[in-house]
């Protein structure tokens, strides 16, 4: 039997580097049971999402417009939803790439420390656990309502991890301390790997297959629920300055009613994607892998500074002024041209400005420091308080704000992108200076006005209509409102589309339309807006950082 002349020194990191990343796998799936099961940390969506908050923001940007970039030339789907999934995943990859090195380092070690393989194993195990507990802890967050026993499940995790692996790396079938290595001691070794693997899957399966049972539903939270399940307040005693009155059904109104009946008069061109976006549909972009789920019965807005009445107000406090419905469409500072980061729904809340009045905002306040339960921070400048547009908002489209979209309780103000108007919000602190902003911080605008936004939605070469085939799709310029939309082709002349006015409110995008006579062929289309002060929509092709992405949307069809 031929032999292979083997070092006293080498040993198998490779082998070590496998194992590691094969005993991640129930790690993930344990640490995924534990956040559903007990409201643990999940350690891979933490590790991202703390490398998130603490990398410089010039890599963040770099890495957010990679992941569109790839979502869009890959055409991957939507755009939010799929940036979501590929964090996830990275986060996992993390983890697993944690084990991999683990596993390399107590290869490495073994031969050279005269420790027993557990030992060893655990001794790293715990060092693992030190990293990750710091960042549970740097993050917050995710231990805020469990800390001890979070940090006692996680020293279990990863030292019990450390401990099976250095075992297993001692096992006599992975030693190659003996001078030649045969078949049959290959043999043993892939048997070896092939039963802690099996045994690794097996475990994550099953693991992961109880954490998908024990979801956390939204309907627990409040979430996602029609908002006449929320319960009719009685104004609190210490707003009664303010008169609030409690909230009345909405009632279809005359002129809105008209005012549809007009719009319909030129229907949307087919593939135009819907006048109101489907809560479902939103898209979302935060600074976490997953949503917070927070549930309404112990949420509280704490009020803290320049008030006569600070404290904390409960959701029946807001609910006792009256519902303010505002259609408005949302768009994302780093939307690229011709992108899916933007939508439009039915908000409902408060008018901010009522309830700065009754918490008695003092004259030297300039600005409303605002936190949210995710860490993330924005200031909004007195302008925009006063504005009757600036919403506290508790309702989307007929529900409570989904899980995914704020709830309990969100800002809406008026002409910003959403890098302006935080989610999940459990502070308000109001100020005499400019405040920080999350993204601000990291290298984005300070203004966030939105730029003006025009997109081909669909040339519907599928559904001609009277020999014309419909060209359709949205402009939006936040609260300008767009006065023309004009669609060109193969190059040749601007021409103006038919736009289905009068949009749902003077803050919502509004579909437009042209009736194009095909000719046999491929046919590049491109499109542009002029905003309601008459400004041409910018041409030039630039990035989402730092102000917004500008630039025409163009698309090709073969007819």
């Amino acid at each position: 039997m031929q032999r292979e002349t083997i070092p006293n020194r080498y040993r198998p990191m490779w082998v070590g580097a496998i194992l590691g990343g094969l005993t991640s796998l129930p790690v993930v799936a344990l640490s995924y049971l534990g956040a559903k099961l007990l409201d643990l940390p999940f350690v891979p969506f933490d590790v991202f999402d703390w490398l998130a908050r603490v990398l410089p923001g010039g890599i963040i940007t770099l890495g957010i417009d990679s992941i569109v970039r790839a979502i869009q030339f890959l055409g991957l789907g939507r755009i939010s939803g799929t940036a979501k999934t590929i964090e996830q995943g990275m986060g996992v990859l993390l983890v697993i790439g944690g084990g991999v090195v683990l596993g390399g380092v107590s290869a490495f070690l073994q031969p050279r420390l005269h420790w027993s393989g557990s030992t060893l194993g655990t001794a790293l195990g715990a060092l693992a656990f030190l990293i990750v507990a710091a960042i549970e802890v740097m993050l917050g967050s995710a231990i805020a309502g469990n800390v001890i026993g979070s940090l006692v499940w996680l020293a279990i995790l990863f030292a019990g991890w450390g401990t099976f692996l250095g075992t297993w790396l001692a096992a006599p079938e992975l030693s190659l301390a003996a001078a030649t290595v045969t078949e049959g001691s290959r043999s043993s070794r892939r048997v070896f790997l092939t039963k802690v693997a099996g045994g690794s899957l097996g475990l994550a399966v099953v693991a992961t297959g109880l954490g998908r049972l024990l979801e956390m539903q939204n309907e627990a939270s409040g979430a996602g629920q029609a908002l006449a399940t929320l319960e009719t307040p009685t104004p609190p005693a210490r707003l009664a300055g303010g008169a609030p009155t409690a909230i009345a059904p909405a009632t279809p109104l005359a002129q809105e009613t008209a005012d549809a009946t007009v719009r319909d008069r030129v229907p949307p061109a087919p593939g135009t994607r819907p006048e109101v976006t489907a809560n479902k549909d939103f898209y979302r972009t935060d600074i976490d892998t997953l949503p917070l789920v927070i549930d309404k019965a112990t949420w509280k807005l704490q009020v803290a500074g320049l008030f006569d009445r600070p404290g904390a107000l409960t959701m029946a406090d807001l609910l006792a002024y009256p519902a303010i419905t505002q259609p408005i469409t949302q768009s994302c500072i780093s939307n690229p041209v011709g992108g899916d980061l933007i939508s439009t729904s039915n908000w409902v809340g408060v008018r901010l400005r009522e309830v700065l009045k009754d918490l008695g905002l003092r004259s030297t306040a300039t600005a409303l420091a605002i936190k949210a339960a995710d860490g993330f921070y924005e200031s909004v400048a007195m302008e925009d308080l006063m504005d009757p547009r600036t919403l506290l908002v508790y309702g989307m489209n007929g529900e409570t704000l989904p899980a995914v979209h704020g709830f309990p309780l969100r800002i809406y103000i008026a002409n910003r992108y959403g890098m302006k108007q935080p989610k999940w919000i459990t502070s308000i602190e109001a100020i005499d200076h400019r405040g920080p902003g999350y993204w601000v911080d990291r290298g984005w605008s300070a203004e966030a006005r939105p730029q003006i936004v025009s997109v081909i939605d669909a040339v519907a070469k599928d559904h001609p209509e009277n020999g014309s085939v419909p060209v359709g799709g949205i402009a939006w310029a936040g609260d300008r409102g767009i006065k023309k939309v004009e669609v060109q082709v193969d190059g040749g002349t601007w021409v103006e589309t038919v736009l289905r006015t009068p949009t749902l409110s003077p803050l919502t995008w509004v579909q437009w339309r042209y009736d194009w006579r095909p000719v046999r062929g491929t046919h590049t289309f491109r499109v542009r807006a002029t905003d309601g002060a008459g400004v041409l929509q910018i041409e030039e092709l630039t990035d989402t950082y730092p102000d917004g992405a500008t630039g025409y949307h163009a698309v090709t069809a073969t007819i």
